[in-house]
């Protein structure tokens, strides 16, 4: 299919217009490709050398990620960022990039497609941790609880590798709050919101200490174990609507 009319979809899906982010997010079509077509989707979470490379060896046209080619901000076309547009530009690959309006959004989002993989029964989860007026989690009660034991092999078994916890809350977990990335510290603001069990990708060291001091249950996931379903999902959904193939690049970063 076109390039743009697949962006314009997914621009509309994901509202990149109005949901705020950092300014060098720059959510929707980073780099076009000179085709203008769409045939074979990559997502990967980092839009860095190795992937974009990866995405050009296995043929695909379009790499979505989750952080995009401009997080180190203004830089010259030199040396590795040089080196990625001209992969691109040799091998026909677009980039699109959807930070924020990927971690918030309440179908495909990285938050609730983490929550719904911890498969705890009988739990609502609601939109959470506004950025600017903007949710990018989701919190979750569980009425007849759940052992943190329990939910630490739940996550374990969602993210493919343990996540390293601060046992600093109730052995016996009500209120579950998730926001992926590198969101710990927040414990403070979890507390005040009443959450027992924090859910995210990775902290400052402080935010270990001040855990156990404020009585949270901390897990960190990893930035980027936590940050890979929101791109699986999207690419599951578009995939569906439009019959285009995709892909995983699994690179992680392993924080």
């Amino acid at each position: 299919m076109k390039l743009a009319d697949l962006v314009a979809y997914v621009n509309e899906l994901l509202q990149t217009a109005t949901v705020p982010d950092y300014g060098n997010a720059l959510n929707g079509l980073q780099l076009e490709n000179y085709s203008g077509d769409v045939s074979k989707i990559a997502v990967a979470v980092d839009a860095h050398l190795p992937v974009v490379k990866m995405a050009a060896q296995r043929g695909c046209d379009l790499l979505l990620v989750h952080h995009g080619i401009f997080w180190s901000g203004l830089q010259p076309l030199v040396g590795p960022h040089y080196q990625k547009l001209r992969v691109c530009g040799e091998n026909d690959l677009a980039i699109y990039s959807a930070h924020l309006p990927l971690d918030g959004h309440l179908e495909l989002g990285n938050g609730i497609q983490l929550a719904r993989a911890l498969e705890l029964p009988g739990v609502e989860w609601t939109p959470f941790f506004p950025y600017k007026g903007f949710p990018i989690g989701v919190r979750g009660e569980v009425a007849a609880g759940v052992s943190r034991d329990d939910l630490s092999a739940r996550l374990e078994k969602a993210l493919g590798a343990k996540a390293h916890l601060c046992p600093g809350g109730p052995e016996e977990i009500r209120q579950i709050g998730i926001v992926t990335g590198g969101a710990g510290d927040a414990v403070a603001t979890m507390k005040e919101q009443g959450i027992d069990t924090f859910i995210t990708g990775e902290g400052p060291h402080w935010s270990y200490t001040l855990a156990e001091e404020l009585g949270v249950n901390l897990y960190y996931g990893g930035h980027y174990a936590t940050e890979t379903f929101g791109v699986k999902a999207l690419a599951a959904h578009l995939s569906a609507k439009f019959g285009l193939p995709w892909e995983f690049i699994d690179h992680p970063t392993g924080l």
